[in-house]
């Protein structure tokens, strides 16, 4: 694994695209980002996705997915998908998720995303925690969709793809409103829990969920 100390940290400031370019410079040429989409929802399955980038290019609107609207994540979607070098996305279920846990999902998401691509990157950074097993240098970047352009790239595209599911499982589960809240903890979405119980898609290792299951056999 390369370290932060490999690999010189561009100044503060710099953009999003000076960290991709100081990795592409210290000899890795082609540079993947991997982000997740519902790490912290207790519905819905886990999506990760990777994406390289080419060392020009330069994505209109592109930001942290969270820090975009609806219509720009979409915009930036398409452009992403157009522009990249290579793209994938995959999703964990949630049988899959509550049989190894969110951690070690996420993980798995990572490697599954890698490797669904067409090439094999020399260089991997990850939105929070390398997954090992990659077979080329990996390094973890806190909040690193807010860092690189290659990880907010994955970011986007993983949220899109969750966000695009969840509305679907809304027409499955209209009670619950996954199409506004997308399966997180939101104070309606604990409303409805407590009124229908859990459905097939609730992940049973999140204590919200675990509670509903308990005051319905109560």
């Amino acid at each position: 694994m390369i370290g932060p100390a490999s690999v010189p940290v561009p100044r503060k400031g710099a953009g999003p695209y000076a960290f991709d370019n100081t990795v592409r410079k210290a000899g890795f040429p082609l540079v993947a980002g991997l982000d997740e989409a519902g790490r912290g929802a207790c519905a819905g399955p886990l999506y990760a996705a990777a994406v390289v980038l080419a060392p020009q290019s330069r994505i209109a609107e592109l930001a942290d997915s969270k820090l975009l609207t609806p219509a720009a994540r979409e915009r930036v979607e398409q452009r992403v998908k157009r522009l990249a070098v290579a793209w994938s996305v995959v999703a964990i279920d949630v049988a899959e998720l509550d049989e190894v846990g969110l951690h070690r999902a996420n993980l798995v998401a990572f490697r599954r995303a890698w490797r669904r691509l067409d090439l094999t990157p020399d260089y991997a950074l990850c939105d929070g925690f390398v997954p090992g097993g990659l077979g080329s240098p990996q390094l973890a970047i806190w909040k690193g969709d807010q860092v690189s352009a290659t990880i907010a790239a994955a970011s986007v595209l993983a949220k899109c793809a969750r966000d695009r599911h969840m509305v679907g499982l809304h027409a499955q589960y209209p009670q619950y409103g996954f199409d506004e809240h997308k399966g997180y903890t939101t104070p309606a979405h604990r409303r409805a829990l407590t009124e229908h119980g859990p459905c097939a898609v609730h992940r049973h290792r999140f204590i919200t969920v675990r509670r509903a299951v308990r005051e319905g056999a109560a």
